[in-house]
């Protein structure tokens, strides 16, 4: 896989910008769902940011969308103080392998690896050094500023590379420390959480439907009852029972729909979904 996105650009009528000698704080190889949702969360605090992926029109169209800059992966790890390695797992060996000669230049880089299951001693080896790592577990609502990223750092991270790095991230919403070891299982809850959300969102909706109310209606209807349901667990600390207990009334239509939700074992499924995600997180370290 190459992210040397500098050749045959001419073609499509395309021209790199001249990398000039500044400080760019971000560097985004890969901008596919996630990366691009980073950059977007970024942007809002720096533009100094390049981005490069192999799909040259996507990254283009980002860099205009955001107020961004464009360029070749060597130009973004010369040039950036914060390289986000935004490529699957599968696929970070070959690209690390292709930048390497690069690294070797800017030894000072600090490399943000979002890759499911890839340890902060992985990516280094794969990277051929000893090389300032984050590693987060971010989700997609960073986007929107309402995410969850997970962080951890290689022990040569200064508190300062630190704290630059998440004061830049902090319009992607809540960013939380977790030990290494618990990433695979952080990711498998806030990073895959919001696709079980979303099924879930979807199946009030399609209840409301099969009771009268048009999807039009119903879905805005069903993310607000969550919206409002988070916020206000949030706000509160009573226990998660109590505050089931609170809405259903002995008797009512809550209670019933409650029977429905346990006797088709819907926290247990959930909880499954979150185990087979986490499962799959570890078998991505390894293989």
């Amino acid at each position: 896989m190459s992210l040397n996105i500098g050749i045959n650009m001419d073609k499509m009528g395309i021209h790199l910008p001249i990398i000039r000698a500044i400080n760019y704080r971000f560097g985004f190889i890969g901008v596919g769902n996630m990366g691009g949702a980073l950059a977007k969360a970024a942007s809002r605090s720096t533009k100094q940011i390049l981005l490069c992926d192999n799909d040259v029109e996507k990254a283009v169209a980002l860099g205009r969308q955001i107020g961004c800059e464009f360029a070749d992966s060597h130009s973004v790890v010369a040039e950036c103080e914060y390289v986000f390695l935004g490529v699957k797992p599968q696929m970070m060996a070959d690209m690390l392998g292709e930048i390497k000669k690069t690294l070797e230049k800017n030894p000072d880089v600090i490399l943000v690896s979002m890759a499911a299951g890839l340890s902060i001693e992985t990516i280094r080896k794969m990277a051929g050094g000893d090389y300032k790592v984050i590693r987060i577990m971010p989700n997609l609502p960073v986007e929107v500023g309402e995410g969850e990223i997970l962080y951890t750092t290689s022990e040569n991270v200064t508190k300062p590379e630190l704290g630059k790095f998440l004061n830049l991230m902090k319009h992607a919403g809540q960013l939380t420390a977790m030990p290494e070891n618990l990433m695979d299982a952080g990711c498998a809850l806030s990073g895959c959480g919001p696709a079980f959300v979303f099924k879930f969102i979807r199946g009030l909706a399609q209840g409301a439907s099969e009771a009268g109310i048009d999807m039009e209606i119903a879905l805005p209807l069903a993310i607000q009852t969550v919206i409002g349901a988070a916020a206000m667990l949030e706000s509160n600390t009573d226990r998660i029972d109590k505050m089931i207990d609170n809405v259903c009334s002995p008797g009512g239509s809550t209670i019933e729909g409650v029977k429905s939700l346990d006797a088709s074992g819907v926290e247990k499924a959930i909880s499954d979904a979150v185990v087979a995600s986490y499962n799959r997180n570890v078998e991505l370290g390894q293989s």
